[in-house]
């Protein structure tokens, strides 16, 4: 099962979305369809099922929005922001604080 992180705060709309991490401090803007592949994502039990949702919506392809979907999720699960199975194992928390 896909998940966000622990510390991130997602707010994601079908005109697009932002993902903020508290570890950062930092927000993460995504495309309408990227929103979209984040918010079936979160609403499935497998990242296929994500996908059959998503190439339904937009009218694509079972390998193209299979893609898609992976592309999203991998890209967030690189940035910290996500991850596949389980919490992983608490890390540290390092606080962030405003630049001047």
């Amino acid at each position: 099962m896909w998940r966000l992180s622990e510390g991130t705060h997602p707010v994601l709309t079908d005109e697009g979305g932002a993902i903020l991490s508290e570890q950062s401090g930092h927000w993460t803007c995504l495309t309408p369809t990227a929103s979209a592949a984040v918010m079936l994502l979160l609403a499935s039990t497998s990242q296929e099922e994500a996908a059959g949702q998503y190439a339904k919506r937009y009218g694509v392809g079972a390998g193209q929005a299979a893609a898609d979907v992976r592309a999203v999720a991998e890209a967030l699960a690189a940035r910290g922001l996500a991850h596949h199975g389980e919490r992983p194992a608490r890390t540290r928390r390092r606080r962030w604080r405003w630049r001047s």
